[in-house]
């Protein structure tokens, strides 16, 4: 579905956009839910650690299968969900003995098809198999870190990634952000590219969508008085010439925060940009 426009009867909703993808379940699958407390952005002593959290609507966690560790058994697609605390739509599985599973959804994957995962399976959509079997050149998503371990890269809305060679044990994947990276030939990923490719492309509009979504308003730095952050006061919008800064005086743009001995250097082949 492509972005929707609303007429500017009031300011707020000039700017108002809306993507409403089709799913087809308006509750998720109660066998695999389960409810969380919020924490505010507070650890466990009670400290805030993340500001500007609070209130928002109650969300429901739905328990997603990113490891696809059922081989060689047929599954269908009985329903596309939508999931407040990802990006991406989700999938319900209904595998043929019976037991249901949520999957990432993948762009296009429609209800009724069928997915099924292990070493040899077929190169089509939502299907999950190891990297050493996937082609050069398929678009991929959900890839493995570690093998067995579940997947951790390229699950956001619309993300792909592609393998462009492959040398000893490991693939060559370049990432959305430009990196080229090492993984291991046994690491899984899944076929395609992510669905909900819409989702960074529309505008919040409003102050109070943004409260329904958990996030409560900040000020900006230059806003405030000198003894509250370091790039306060001034007269107008001067900043007194600093580096843009947090309150607590820490670089935020352009200084980089990576261990320069960080054990997982040795796969990068090439930083992003």
């Amino acid at each position: 579905m492509a972005i929707k426009n609303f007429r500017p009867t009031t300011p707020a909703r000039r700017y108002y956009q809306v993507n409403k993808p089709e799913t087809t379940k308006s509750k998720p699958e109660k066998s695999l839910t389960f409810s969380k407390t919020k924490n505010s952005g507070r650890n466990n002593t009670g400290r805030i650690t993340a500001r500007h959290r609070g209130g928002g609507h109650h969300r429901i966690i739905r328990i997603i299968d990113f490891v696809r560790s059922k081989d060689n058994i047929q599954a269908y697609v009985k329903a596309i969900d939508y999931d407040p605390h990802r990006s991406a739509l989700i999938a319900l599985l209904a595998y043929i003995d019976g037991e249901k599973r949520y999957i990432t959804a993948p762009d296009g994957l429609k209800i009724g098809d069928s997915v099924i995962s292990g070493e040899n399976s077929p190169i089509q959509i939502g299907n999950c198999l190891p990297l050493t079997n996937i082609p050069l050149g398929v678009e991929i998503h959900n890839i493995e870190l570690s093998p067995g371990k579940g997947a951790e890269l390229a699950r956001s809305a619309g993300i792909s990634t592609q393998i462009l060679a492959k040398e000893g044990k490991y693939a060559h994947i370049k990432l959305p952000s430009g990196e080229i990276r090492l993984i291991d030939l046994r690491c899984r990923a899944t076929i395609g590219k992510v669905s909900n490719p819409l989702h960074s492309s529309i505008s919040i509009g409003k102050a109070g969508r943004q409260r329904h979504r958990g996030i409560r308003p900040y000020v900006r730095g230059v806003a405030m008085n000198p003894i509250d952050h370091p790039m306060g006061g001034g007269e107008g919008r001067s900043h007194g010439g600093r580096q843009p800064t947090s309150p607590w005086g820490w670089l935020t743009k352009g200084k980089k925060t990576r261990k320069v001995k960080k054990a997982s250097k040795k796969f990068i082949l090439k930083r992003r940009k």
